[in-house]
């Protein structure tokens, strides 16, 4: 019995190596953790169960029956993060580059087939080099077993993809069709094709980091959420994204012992907006000021920061929060600021997640470029994402809703449950100066008259009572009371039951 004992802790410890202590020293000289040193840094110590540790490729093609190393090139498993169940899988570079085989694609479907089964978020952690080529058709058939199971658990379990390394050619897809995707800066890089095929077929000179690195994807293709200096920055920013997350599309939001008063006033709140209404200020402030001890989580901030996304909790429960920024194009809603907030709003709908709405949003950005780039259709992507949702919506107006974009930003209209407005709130077709200038455009040459008509407008329309007559604003509130009046609302609103009509699915303007 003994020397099975010894045999089987001698494997582990083969297994355990992974490509070598040479290729482990040359991760680290690149500045990176190897998969299982990021999995004990990702998970509660001790937790981790692994599956699969000796699987090995099945390939012999090409001297690859020579070249075998226990668990093939990924590390699987499962454990906890702060005690709560979570499956994950980290591609590992040291054993042929992480590259996918058709046993490593085994490893990671049974995984996600786990993962399925109890309910559990999956985290991939990935740093390869894309399919192993010398199993040809083999490696892709692995992929598209992975990306199947994507989708199935797409709107079911929360599903994250890190990316610490190389992540190309067919890697891409399994990221691209999950929650969310984080980067590491200036290690890590995304393409389909990389900077030597591009060479090739479009003549461009490119590099790997201005082809797909975190920079790129952040900030210009949005495919990324968020970027971090280095593997333990991102692997405990994730510890605490799961934290904000439910395990699943039955268990609600989740809920942490706070011991933030939720009907705590914050009296500077009444001087947040400024007198000048052109005048901006930071929207993420308000945020601040009204979620549980500061604590909020944004998704997407390097990308179009006219728009806030991001999770927070109130009362210890979380809650997803989109506002207009003032501070970037005045708030104002363009292409990429409709797609970015549709997405994070039918997240939180997916995964029965609160949606509280900031607004101030003087209206759709005009010009060419915007039009030319489809801006109705995506601009239809946020009124369709917040129209379908059934969570309980709340709705506070700080300044300006204006046109078409009050309607899409989580007006009564499309299913709000509760609408506020603070005292500086202007809900109009459009400002006083535009609206004047059509509807006198008779007395334009007379200063006089137009200067009066403008003084008329502003005080009939640019204010919140007007809609409140009639029903549209629940209530006009002291914005030092936001925290409170957020607070019972969402209390009240927690036994909401809201059944769509039944359909196979929706056709979304994608």
């Amino acid at each position: 019995m003994k020397d099975i004992l010894e045999e089987l802790e001698s494997r582990r410890s083969v297994a355990r190596l992974g490509g070598g202590a040479r290729r482990i020293e040359a991760q680290h000289a690149r500045g990176k953790l190897t998969a299982r040193e990021r999995i004990e840094l990702l998970l509660d110590r001790g937790t981790f169960e692994e599956y699969d540790t000796f699987v090995q490729h099945r390939c012999v093609d090409f001297g690859m029956a020579d070249q075998k190393v226990p668990g093939d090139g990924v590390v699987t498993g499962w454990g906890t993060v702060n005690g709560r169940k979570v499956f994950v899988f980290a591609k590992d570079f040291t054993v042929f580059g992480g590259s996918l085989s058709e046993e490593h694609a085994r490893k990671i479907t049974k995984i996600q087939d786990m993962a399925l089964k109890t309910r559990a978020p999956i985290i991939g952690l990935f740093d390869a080099g894309g399919a192993r080529i010398q199993e040809g058709v083999a490696a892709l058939g692995g992929y598209g077993e992975v990306f199947k199971r994507n989708v199935v658990a797409s709107g079911v379990i929360p599903q994250i993809s890190l990316i610490m390394g190389p992540c190309a050619g067919g890697d891409v897809y399994s990221p691209a069709m999950t929650d969310f995707i984080f980067m590491v800066r200036d290690t890590s890089y995304m393409f389909v094709t990389g900077p030597e095929v591009v060479k090739t077929v479009t003549n461009e000179t490119v590099t790997s980091e201005e082809l797909g690195g975190a920079k790129v994807h952040t900030s210009k293709s949005s495919v990324a959420d968020g970027s971090y200096e280095n593997d333990v920055e991102m692997l405990l920013e994730t510890r605490r994204l799961i934290d904000f997350l439910p395990s699943n599309n039955q268990e609600g939001a989740p809920e942490w012992p706070s011991f933030d008063d939720p009907g705590r006033y914050d009296e500077s709140l009444d001087t947040l907006v400024p007198d000048n209404p052109n005048k901006p200020y930071d929207i993420k402030e308000l945020i601040l000021k009204v979620v549980d001890e500061g604590d909020f989580f944004e998704i997407q901030a390097a990308y179009a920061r006219n728009m806030v996304t991001g999770f927070g909790r109130i009362e210890g429960r979380t809650v997803g929060f989109v506002a207009n920024q003032p501070m970037v194009l005045a708030g104002v809603l363009d292409s990429d600021a409709s797609r970015k907030a549709a997405r994070f709003v039918r997240f939180c709908d997916a995964f029965e997640i609160p949606i509280v709405t900031f607004v101030d949003v003087p209206g759709f950005l005009p010009g060419t470029a915007q039009e030319y780039g489809g801006l109705i259709k995506h601009g239809a992507k946020l009124l369709f994402a917040y129209s379908q949702a059934t969570v309980p919506l709340v709705t506070v107006i700080t300044r300006k809703a204006f046109g078409g974009a009050y309607d899409v930003m989580a007006s009564k209209h499309v299913g709000a449950d509760v609408n506020y407005a603070w005292p500086t709130a202007q809900i109009a077709v459009m400002g006083a100066k535009g609206a004047v200038e059509i509807i006198f455009r008779a007395d334009m040459g007379d200063p006089d008259k137009i200067a009066a008509q403008t003084k008329n407008y502003e005080e009939r329309f640019l204010s919140p009572f007007v809609a409140a007559e009639r029903g549209y604003v629940d209530e006009v509130i002291m914005p030092h009371s936001t925290r409170r009046r957020l607070a019972r609302a969402l209390a009240m609103l927690r036994t909401k039951k809201l059944e769509q009509p039944s359909r196979k699915h929706d056709n979304m303007p994608l």
